[in-house]
């Protein structure tokens, strides 16, 4: 409501100058003056915040033409002010519209269940563990677990992708999404602010609110623009005493228009990003993309698919493959690790029989400890964790953990009581177009590409062929990682993980970049970039975006400073009249604005 205000007041004052210059000349001294004071607060409003604005410029070469009578320079600068700042709530008010049609998705009833029946109630009412339906033309109200039905489900809301994707028993939804066709009955997991859905608005409102970035450069720029222009009014006076020549220049030199156009670029391109399922918390981050030669990559999760599945079993000492299965499952499923979760995929569709544990420990990078009622102890992890914890492989153990090895399997090996029993084979695959991915994004000329790892030397560099990166480091801890992303010279550096295993990594690097980060809270909150889902191309059209910001950013204080040298050789040369000067000013200040809306209509899949 206050933006519409805002603008309407704006508009009355537009059709108020140029009512005034047409219709009633008469009335031009007080227009002028009247139209004088919102500039004026306004400068006065920064200097108590200790900021220096371009309104602080556009205020002394108003001061000047009112004082020198020259009401038609103080309209025209004054139209352009206005102008200015319609084009910027147009501009704030077009990235806010992607915001509202989000929240028109929002459900306001909801189907739950009640004894034997469903009864539609508002959505505020909705508690947590309960069972919704969610019908075929309706849209999911909370994020849960898919406990009985079927149904193909657009998330474009949250990944920008409209491509439906199926959901059955045990899937997880979220709220926004729209069912196409099927019926599901969901058990509700989060609901209100806590969904996925809800994270994504208030970031993108908190986005939209702080402008990260994007006034940083405009706030430098003004700066020592002002105190140049300053310098040389002054300096133009003393040589020549001719105060028109000086309030020509002034007004020649008014730079609301980048002031305008460097934030409306950046905005564009966030919101062009958001629009297709790309969360950026600042135009900071779009420059520092666009400035990157490092990119480090995560492997499982990011480059991979991150579904491990469980290839090989090879029993040692005579263990029955029954009990293998067993223990293995028991164990694992205490664990988030992919490996672990493999693990215990492939252990329950063997449904093995129960062990109750005593004691469990979980050492990250390298694997797990446990020992049961009977006081048997368990190791299962790579095997230099097993080296570690006094495990001894004989001959023939070593021999087909290598073969596995050599097969680029990832190996996972267990014991008993300080004996091996058991070496497991899991193995991953590519994701879609990361290969293509890899080879647009080095054409961009991000040479310095490398993958990172706790799989061991063989499956690394396996899939670093596959993909066709050539610098990569194995069998690394998620501290040596951090110590990696943190050595890495080349500035900035662009990190790209999961979403779900990286996020100290996402926050140590210079710009983090979390992929498939739908349904990971922790991602939304700790990434500077949020890919909603597991598209990898994606990373190459946005920093393609970056770079077209860039691209535009330096278009227009190239517009910029070509018109305000015109204008000058204008005063100096053929000694312009203020008059004349401002309506130059008016109108080349439209040059700038114009080029960023470019942006607006920017095609991010290109």
């Amino acid at each position: 409501m206050a933006k519409i205000n805002s603008l309407q007041l704006n508009i009355l004052l537009v059709v108020l100058i140029i009512g005034g210059l047409l219709f009633f000349p008469v009335a031009s001294p007080f227009i002028s003056i009247v139209t004088t004071l919102p500039v004026l607060i306004s400068a006065l409003r920064s200097l108590v915040h200790k900021k220096i604005t371009v309104d602080l410029l556009a205020t002394f070469a108003l001061t000047v033409s009112l004082l020198h009578h020259e009401w038609e320079s103080a309209a025209f600068i004054n139209l352009m002010i206005t102008f200015a700042r319609i084009f910027s709530i147009y501009t704030d008010t077009k990235a806010r519209q992607g915001i509202a049609s989000l929240l028109k998705l929002k459900p306001t009833t909801v189907k739950v269940k009640k004894g034997n029946q469903f009864i539609e109630v508002p959505v505020d009412s909705l508690r947590t563990n309960q069972i919704i339906l969610v019908e075929t033309g309706n849209r999911v109200a909370v994020d849960g677990v898919v406990i009985d039905g079927f149904a193909s489900l657009d998330q474009s809301s949250l990944t920008g992708e409209s491509l439906p994707v199926p959901k059955g028993k045990g899937d997880r939804v979220f709220s926004s999404t729209l069912n196409i066709s099927g019926t599901l009955f969901v058990k509700a997991t989060k609901i209100g602010t806590d969904t996925q859905f809800e994270k994504i608005i208030s970031l993108m409102e908190a986005t939209q609110n702080q402008k990260v970035g994007m006034k940083s450069i405009v706030d430098d720029f003004t700066t020592w623009y002002i105190l140049a222009t300053a310098f040389v009014s002054i300096l133009v006076y003393l040589t020549t005493k001719n105060t028109t020549i000086v309030l020509s220049l002034l007004l020649v030199t008014c730079a609301d228009d980048i002031a305008i156009a460097v934030p409306l670029s950046y905005l564009a391109g966030i919101a062009r990003a958001a629009h297709n399922g790309v969360i950026i918390k600042g135009g900071i981050y779009l420059e520092g993309l666009a400035k990157a030669t490092t990119l480090i990559v995560d492997k499982t999760g990011t480059l991979t698919k991150g579904q491990i599945k469980v290839l090989h079993i090879i029993p040692f000492n005579h263990v029955s493959l029954s009990e293998i299965i067993q223990i293995s499952t028991a164990i694992s499923s205490l664990s988030h690790h992919p490996l672990s979760q493999a693990i215990t995929n492939y252990g329950k569709t063997h449904r093995p029989k129960q062990i109750t544990l005593k004691k469990f420990q979980e050492v990250p990078g390298k694997g797990l400890f446990a020992t049961d009622k009977q006081n048997n102890s368990y190791h299962v992890g790579n095997v230099n964790y097993l080296l570690e914890s006094k495990i001894i492989f004989n001959q023939t153990q070593k021999s087909a953990i290598k073969h596995l090895e050599t097969d680029g399997h990832n190996i996972v090996v267990i014991s008993k009581n300080h004996r091996a029993i058991a070496a497991f084979g899991l193995g991953d695959h590519l994701r879609n177009g990361v290969k293509t991915g890899i080879k647009n994004i080095r054409e961009l000329g991000i040479d310095n590409i490398v993958m990172l790892t706790g799989d061991n030397e063989i499956v690394a560099k396996d899939i670093a062929t596959q993909i066709g990166i050539t610098k990569y480091h194995a069998s690394l801890l998620p501290q040596d990682k951090l110590a990696f992303i943190k050595n890495e010279t080349n500035k900035p550096v662009i990190f790209v993980g999961d979403g779900v295993n990286d996020t100290a990594a996402l926050a140590q690097a210079d710009i983090g970049i979390a992929m498939g980060a739908i349904g990971s809270d922790s991602a939304i909150e700790t990434a500077d970039i949020t890919l909603m889902d597991d598209d990898f191309s994606k990373i190459y059209s946005t920093i393609k975006l970056s770079r077209k910001v860039s691209q535009i950013v330096a278009q227009d204080f190239a517009i910029w400073a070509t018109v305000n040298l015109i204008g000058l050789l204008l005063v100096f040369i053929f000694q312009i009249p203020p008059k004349t000067a401002a309506a130059y000013n008016f109108f080349s200040d439209f040059l700038p604005l114009f080029n960023s809306f470019r942006l607006l209509n920017y095609n991010f899949k290109r």
